[in-house]
C-alpha cells in the first residue's frame, strides 16, 4: 500500500519530477510501483530506463519490478550510469572512432598505464595522477581543458600527463571507468541525431540516488531525455556524502532552472526507524542549509532512547560496544548476530573493533573488505586464464603481455592497437595476421608472435591437464617460466609485502588445483574424491566462482563497516563509533577558504545523519575521551555532533558492562533456583 506522496510521485508520468525521498521513506518502492505504472498505462518496457549506481541496487531493483510486472519487467533498461554508458558506446560509439568491442580497464590497469606515460615506478605518485585524472574527467575536462585551467606547474605537467593517457587508450581500443560517462556525454553532445535517437528511444528515465550524481552524469541525463526531460529524479539532499568523488548537490539546485515545469513531492514517512532515532538524525541535520525542507516522522512509535557511550580510549570503547551487543542478545535470545552494526568514519578504526569481537568470540565481516579476487596479484594471473579461454578478451591480453614485464613496450602495443582496429581484429587476433609485419618491426613481432604462441601452448596444455597432482604441477611451472615470483618482489615497496602476495599465489594455485580434483577431500568431516575436471574447465569457472562469493547470501555475523559503505543498508541495532572531533567530522584542511571549510562540515554532517538512520530499533553513539595519533595518546573531545541530537544526556548514558554483569547474575541465579527445584520436591 502506497502513502499519498508515494502515490502522487508513480503517478505523475508526464514530464519532469524530483522526489526528495528521506531516509527509510521506501525510494526503491516508488521506482518499482512507477515503472509498473508506467508498464500498465501503455509504455512499453524497453523504452523505460531505470539508472541506479551499484549492481546491488539495481539487481533489487529488477527483482521487485519482476514481482509487480512479471515477465515485462526484463524488457525494462535497469542498469547502473556505467552500463549504460557501455550501451552507447557499444551501440554508436564508432562516432568516436571505438569499435564495438574496446577494452574497459580496471583500476589497476589505469595505474598501470598511467605509470608507463609518466615513466614512474611509483605507486603512490601514480595513483595521485590517476586521482587527478579522474576528477577532472568527472568534471567534463579532457586533457586539454585541464591544461588550459592548470593553476601550477604540478597541474600542467598532470594535465600534459593525461594528454598521453588519452592517447595511449586511443591506440588501444580502451576506455576507463570514467570514459564511460565522459564519452557517450560527448558523443551526444557531438552528434545531434544519435542524441534524438537516444531521446526518442527512452519515453521515460527514472534517476535512483540523484544526490550522488556527478557534473558528467547530470549533463548525460539531460541529453538522454531531452527538453521535454520526461524524467524521475529520486533522491534527498541529505544524504549527499560522495562530494570526494565529484557528486555536488549544484545538480538538484540546477533541477528547477532547467527544468521550470519541475514537480517536487517530498517522501518524509520513515518505515525504519524509531521516534527516538528521527528526532535525533532530524536535530543533527537541522543546521544544514536546506534546498527542499523536510521532517521525517515514524509511526513505529517511540522506541528506546539513543545512547551515549563515553570511553576513556578506543579498546575500551571497542570493549563497551561488544558487551552492548551481548547484553541487547541476551535480553532476547530470538537476535542474530546479523541485527548488529558498528559504523565508523575510517577504514583503520575496525582493527580495535575486530579484536574485541574475536575475544568475545562473536563471528563478525569487514564490509567493503577487499575480495580475494581483487588482489592485483590474483588479478594479474586471471588475466591469463581469460586469455586461455577467451583469445579476443583485449584487456586480458593488455594485462597479461605486460605483466611480468616482457620486453613489449607501449609504443608497440599503440601500433598493435591501431593495427586491430583497422582490420577489426581482437589485439590477439592481429599478432598472426599475415599483414601485422606492414605496422610493426620485425623485431617486435616477433616479440608479439613468441607471446601468442605460449598463449597457446598453455592452453592446449591446460586442456589436456587433469587431475590435482597434474595441476598443481602444470601451474608451478608456469608460475616459474613467467617468472612471477621475481616480478612481486622487483615491483612491491617492501620485501614483507612482496612475500606476503607470494603467499596469496600460492594459495591461489593450490586452490586451483584443488578444484581440479582427483583429491581426497575431508573438509565437510567425510572423505570424497572429487570428480577429476581439466584445468581450462576450472579456469572456466573463476569469474563464475568470484562473483557468486561477492553474493554470497548474508551469513550471521555482526557487520563492521565504514559510515560510506554503510549508505543505503540498514540494521535493527546500531553502534556508531568514534564520535569525536577531528574523526567525525574529520578535521577540516586549514588551509582551505572558510566557505570550503563549511562545506566540509555541512558534509560531514550529512554523514552523521546516515550514520544515525541506519538503526531501525536501538542506537548507541560512542566516543573517546582520548584517542591515539600517531604514536602518541592525544585528548579527544565529544563531536559537536551529539551535542546537535539535542538528547537527554542525563537519562541516556549507559555502561552496557554493568548492565551485562547484572543480566548474567540474574540468569546465574534462575538457573540455580531452577537446579534447586527438584532437590526440594524429593525432600518434601
Amino acid at each position: 500500500m502506497l502513502n499519498l506522496a508515494q502515490q502522487d510521485a508513480v503517478n505523475h508520468l508526464r514530464g519532469p519530477c524530483l522526489v526528495l525521498a528521506g531516509a527509510g521513506s521506501g525510494k526503491t518502492r516508488v521506482i518499482t510501483h512507477k515503472i509498473a505504472r508506467l508498464i500498465q498505462t501503455g509504455v512499453e518496457g524497453k523504452r523505460i530506463a531505470a539508472i541506479t549506481f551499484t549492481n546491488k541496487a539495481a539487481a533489487e531493483m529488477r527483482e521487485r519490478a519482476r514481482g509487480l510486472v512479471g515477465k515485462a519487467a526484463g524488457e525494462v533498461l535497469i542498469c547502473t550510469f556505467h552500463a549504460l554508458g557501455v550501451r552507447l558506446l557499444r551501440e554508436d560509439g564508432a562516432a568516436l572512432g571505438l569499435k564495438p568491442q574496446f577494452s574497459i580497464l580496471d583500476s589497476d590497469d589505469v595505474l598501470s598505464l598511467i605509470k608507463d606515460c609518466g615513466a614512474t615506478t611509483d605507486a603512490a605518485t601514480a595513483r595521485q595522477w590517476q586521482w587527478c585524472i579522474s576528477g577532472w574527467k568527472n568534471a567534463g575536462l579532457n586533457a586539454a581543458a585541464a591544461l588550459a585551467q592548470a593553476t601550477g606547474e604540478g597541474e600542467r605537467q598532470t594535465a600534459q600527463l593525461m594528454a598521453r593517457y588519452e592517447e595511449r587508450l586511443a591506440a588501444y581500443q580502451s576506455v576507463d571507468f570514467d570514459d564511460l560517462i565522459g564519452l557517450p556525454l560527448r558523443m551526444l553532445q557531438k552528434n545531434e541525431q544519435i542524441a534524438r535517437k537516444w531521446q526518442a528511444r527512452l519515453a521515460h528515465v527514472l534517476v535512483d540516488e540523484y544526490q550522488d550524481t556527478n557534473a558528467t552524469q547530470y549533463e548525460l541525463m539531460k541529453l538522454l531525455v531531452g527538453a521535454e526531460g520526461s524524467f524521475t529524479a529520486v533522491g534527498d539532499d541529505d544524504q549527499s556524502i560522495y562530494g570526494w568523488r565529484g557528486a555536488t548537490l549544484d545538480n538538484l539546485k540546477r533541477l528547477p532552472q532547467d527544468f521550470p515545469k519541475l514537480k517536487v513531492i517530498k517522501l518524509e514517512q520513515n518505515y525504519r526507524s524509531t521516534g527516538a532515532i528521527l528526532r535525533a538524525a532530524n536535530n543533527v541535520i537541522g543546521p544544514n542549509p536546506k534546498l527542499f525542507p523536510k521532517q521525517l516522522y515514524s509511526e513505529l512509535g517511540e522506541g528506546e532512547p539513543v545512547r551515549v557511550v563515553d570511553s576513556d580510549h578506543e579498546a575500551h570503547e571497542a570493549e563497551r560496544a561488544v558487551a552492548r551487543i551481548q547484553s541487547l542478545r541476551q535480553t532476547s535470545p530470538h537476535k542474530d548476530w546479523r541485527d548488529f552494526a558498528i559504523l565508523y568514519r575510517a577504514n583503520h578504526q575496525a582493527k580495535v573493533f575486530e579484536q574485541a569481537l574475536r575475544r568475545a568470540q562473536i563471528p563478525y565481516k569487514v564490509s567493503g573488505g577487499q575480495s580475494f579476487f581483487d588482489r592485483a596479484e590474483i588479478k594479474d594471473l586471471c588475466a591469463w586464464l581469460r586469455l586461455w579461454i577467451n583469445e579476443d578478451d583485449d584487456p586480458a591480453f593488455l594485462r597479461a603481455v605486460t605483466v611480468p614485464k616482457r620486453g613489449i613496450g607501449h609504443q608497440t602495443l599503440a601500433a598493435l592497437g591501431e593495427f586491430a582496429a583497422k582490420s577489426r581484429l581482437s589485439l590477439f587476433g592481429a599478432l598472426f595476421s599475415h599483414s601485422l609485419g606492414t605496422a610493426l618491426p620485425a623485431r617486435a613481432v616477433g616479440s608479439l608472435h613468441e607471446f601468442g604462441r605460449e598463449i597457446n601452448e598453455l592452453r592446449y596444455r591446460a586442456q589436456h591437464t587433469v587431475g590435482h597432482e597434474a595441476a598443481l604441477a602444470f601451474l608451478t611451472d608456469w608460475l616459474s617460466a613467467i617468472g612471477y615470483e621475481k616480478h612481486l618482489y622487483d615491483s612491491s615497496d617492501t620485501e614483507p609485502q612482496a612475500a606476503a602476495r607470494w603467499a596469496n599465489v600460492l594459495e591461489f594455485r593450490d586452490w586451483m588445483a584443488g578444484r581440479c580434483g582427483g583429491q581426497i577431500d575431508d573438509t565437510a568431516g567425510v572423505s570424497v574424491v572429487q570428480e577429476r575436471k581439466s584445468l581450462l574447465e576450472v579456469a572456466q569457472t573463476i569469474s563464475l566462482i568470484s562473483t557468486l562469493n561477492e553474493r554470497e547470501q548474508d551469513p550471521n555475523v555482526v557487520t563492521l563497516s565504514t559510515l560510506h559503505a554503510a549508505k543505503g543498508l540498514e540494521w535493527p541495532h546500531v553502534v556508531l563509533a568514534g564520535v569525536i572531533e577531528g574523526l567525525l567530522p574529520f578535521r577540516p584542511d586549514e588551509d582551505a577558504s572558510a566557505a570550503a571549510q563549511a562545506a566540509r562540515i555541512e558534509e560531514e554532517r550529512r554523514l552523521m545523519y546516515v550514520g544515525i538512520t541506519r538503526a531501525r530499533q536501538t542506537l548507541a553513539v560512542s566516543w573517546t575521551r582520548r584517542r591515539k595519533k600517531g604514536r602518541e595518546i592525544v585528548a579527544a573531545q565529544p563531536s559537536r555532533f551529539i551535542a546537535e541530537m539535542a538528547l537527554d544526556q542525563t537519562t541516556v548514558r549507559e555502561d552496557p558492562r554493568e548492565k551485562l554483569k547484572a543480566l548474567r547474575a540474574e540468569f546465574a541465579r534462575r538457573a540455580a533456583d531452577q537446579a534447586a527445584k527438584p532437590h526440594q520436591e524429593s525432600t518434601t
